[in-house]
């Protein structure tokens, strides 16, 4: 099964790119997301991020990812209308400001969930991890920590489905559309989930100290990862993003 935030090899500009570039493109993107205030600026954000995803060839990623979240959106846009009831009425509860605030809450929810997810598609961990640790200067057991995290995600997917499968051939349904119910079925996941993350946890620990962890320091990489003029640039274009979202 295909996770998400699985790298996807490729030879683009994008992939190219430094590390700590494609971090600083993905932040400037968030940021401006945060800081814009109209459907030009959002949209246009959201827009951006597909089309660079498209262009890397991980758009199905972005809209596997896309699908999970609309619902969520959905369900955002409901309670904003609900609780923010100031402006003309347009039907039943729902205001004119009401919506507004929904749906702009819907689209930055979309335009900072999706960019850290192309930064993740068209970057390996490892290299995310060494040029975060040479170039940023951050300790090497916090990217090292970060980078682990991530990769953990698809192994506890899998987990999780072999459990639930193990169920279902003992007689469990999770096919049921109540959601209360669904809840109820998956509570009892949790522990066997828990007990092999701890275990994985515990062996991951044990493998990395017997590989000198404790050692590791900024000269320790084999790799350098030096920026050029087309890092430089996604630099200017994420500061030009953030600049655009105070202002638009």
């Amino acid at each position: 099964m295909v996770n998400v935030i699985d790298y996807v090899p490729g030879d683009t500009v994008l992939h190219r790119l430094n590390p700590v570039a494609k971090l600083a493109l993905a932040s400037g993107i968030i940021i401006a997301t945060f800081l814009g205030d109209t459907y030009p600026m959002l949209l246009g954000l959201l827009a951006l991020t597909l089309a660079l995803g498209a262009y890397a060839g991980v758009f199905k990623n972005l809209l596997s990812l896309l699908k999970l979240l609309v619902p969520l959106a959905v369900v955002m846009l409901a309670l904003q209308t609900a609780f923010v009831r100031t402006g003309d009425v347009v039907a039943l509860w729902m205001t004119v400001d009401g919506l507004v605030t929904g749906s702009k809450a819907c689209l930055r929810l979309l335009g900072v969930a999706l960019p850290l997810i192309l930064m993740l598609t068209v970057t390996k961990l490892n290299d995310l991890a060494n040029a975060c640790v040479e170039i940023l200067h951050v300790p090497y057991r916090y990217a090292f920590t970060f980078t682990t995290a991530l990769r953990f995600v698809p192994v506890f997917s899998q987990e999780m489905n072999a459990i639930m499968e193990a169920q279902t051939a003992r007689g469990v349904e999770y096919d049921t559309k109540n959601p209360l119910k669904k809840v109820q079925l998956m509570l009892p996941l949790c522990i066997p989930l828990l007990v092999s993350s701890v275990g994985k946890t515990d062996a991951t620990a044990l493998a990395a100290e017997q590989r000198g962890f404790y050692l590791r320091t900024r000269e320790s990489s084999y790799k350098r990862y030096p920026l050029v003029a087309t890092d430089y640039a996604a630099l200017l274009i994420a500061v030009a993003l953030i600049v655009s979202g105070a202002l638009f």
